[in-house]
This record gives C-alpha cells, sequence and structure tokens, in this order.
C-alpha cells in the first residue's frame, strides 16, 4: 500500500479536534495528580506506621500493574460496587490514581535534597508544620522536581489515548473510526502520532520555558 500524503492531510482537521479531548482530559489528570501526589508526600513524611502501611499497598499496585488493566477496573469492575462512572471519569480518575503514585515517588526522592536548616529555622521561628510545607518544603520541591514533571506530563498525556478502549472518542478513537471507514490505517495512525507528538513537544516547551523563568528568578 502507497503511502498517500494527500490522505493524511485529509485526516488531519479531524485528528486535530479529536485532540482536544485528549489536552482537556490530560490537564484534568494533571491537575488531580499533583494535588493527591503532593498529598500522599506529606502524609508518608509523617511517618504514621498503618496509613504508610496502606499507601505502600497502594504504591505497590499502581506500580506492579499495567495502566490499561486500571483502567478497567475504574471502568467495568467499580460499577459493580454501585459506583456508576462514565467512560471520561473512570479514566480520569485511573490515570490520576496512578500518575499520583510516580509524582508522590517523584517529590519522595527529592524531599531529602531540601537543607533541614531551613525547617529547624522556620520550625523555631514558630511557624506551623502546614505554614513550613507551604511557604518552605513545597515551593523548592516543586522547582527541583519541574523536569521531571514534565517528562510525567507528556506520559500523561500519551495514557490518555488508552480512554479509546473505553469508548471514549479521543484522537486514537477518532483515527479508528475513520481508518475502518477509508480502509486506510497507515496514514490515519501516522495522523494520530503527529497529533500526539505535537501536544507532547508544546508542553516540553512551556515546562522549558517555566523552567528557565524560575531559574532567572533565582539569580
Amino acid at each position: 500500500m502507497v503511502f498517500q500524503t494527500a490522505h493524511l492531510i485529509s485526516v488531519m482537521p479531524n485528528l486535530s479536534a479529536a485532540a482536544l479531548v485528549n489536552l482537556r482530559l490530560a490537564l484534568i489528570i494533571i491537575a488531580i495528580a499533583l494535588i493527591l501526589g503532593t498529598a500522599l508526600t506529606i502524609l508518608r513524611s509523617l511517618k504514621i506506621a498503618p496509613v504508610n502501611a496502606v499507601i505502600d499497598v497502594l504504591i505497590s499496585f499502581i506500580r506492579g500493574t499495567p495502566l490499561l488493566v486500571q483502567i478497567f477496573i475504574f471502568y467495568y469492575a467499580l460499577p459493580n460496587a454501585g459506583l456508576d462512572l462514565s467512560a471520561e471519569v473512570a479514566g480520569v480518575l485511573a490515570i490520576s490514581f496512578n500518575s499520583a503514585v510516580f509524582v508522590s515517588e517523584i517529590m519522595r526522592g527529592s524531599l531529602p535534597t531540601i537543607d533541614p536548616g531551613q525547617i529547624e529555622a522556620a520550625t523555631a521561628l514558630g511557624l506551623r508544620r502546614h505554614v513550613i510545607w507551604l511557604r518552605v518544603i513545597l515551593p523548592q520541591l516543586f522547582r527541583r522536581t519541574l523536569p521531571v514533571l514534565i517528562n510525567e506530563s507528556t506520559i500523561v498525556v500519551k495514557g490518555t489515548a488508552l480512554l479509546s478502549v473505553i469508548t471514549v472518542v479521543d484522537v486514537l478513537r477518532t483515527a479508528q473510526q475513520i481508518a475502518s471507514s477509508t480502509f486506510r490505517p497507515f496514514e490515519t495512525l501516522v495522523g494520530a502520532a503527529i497529533v500526539f507528538l505535537v501536544i507532547n513537544l508544546a508542553v516540553s516547551f512551556v515546562g522549558m520555558t517555566l523552567e528557565a523563568r524560575l531559574a532567572a528568578r533565582r539569580m
């Protein structure tokens, strides 16, 4: 089958429109993952044995099972427990929990690099624990982990393609529909790959720009 550039160009508008679904879901997932991941990091730092035991089991499950299986659990298994979720909600929750675990691991790895003297000084000034986290620890954590968090964001964007298997009409689902009607899967899937590449290049550019601005402020 000869590759037809004209067909690739003709499917790009539909794929680009579908990309808004992936982008919207990815932004929601990234926001939720950052909040949950930060909360997990703080909880683990408290070193409450029963809480950490539960978190460790959760992390082991998330890291040890495929993301697609986790999506299936949220979409197909939770309704049996009385939680009837739409495809988008189930997908967002599944990927958010998955990403939150990795965000927590990223932050926990950088936590020891923060000068303990700063925390001791803040404590000596009478600042409460939550203020120390908000004003001293978290700003430094986010700055130090920003490159890795940007990489995690690109993984989330690519992960949203898996939601096509639970009927979310995104870029990949749209590409499959076009390919089945035109019998031109090669060009259509190449178009889908280009769309995801462009989105992730944009995410990386935004991340590098933000990182450069933060570095400039510190100078």
